[in-house]
């Protein structure tokens, strides 16, 4: 899988996981531990996505 390739699959999960966390803030039932690690995903992917951009670039 090409590096370019491999960006645009994370930011698709990207995507997906905002979406998630969106609907989960909307539901008071869904707990904040839950709603942290969703965070975290998404910080997650974010910064792999950066690394990979700034690594391409040189």
């Amino acid at each position: 899988m090409s590096i370019e390739a491999h960006i645009e699959t994370l930011e698709k999960k990207h995507g997906v996981l905002e979406e998630e966390l969106h609907s989960a803030m909307l539901h008071p039932s869904t707990g904040d531990v839950m709603i942290a690690e969703l965070k975290r995903q998404k910080l997650r992917i974010k910064d792999e996505i950066e690394r990979l951009r700034t690594n391409t670039q040189h």
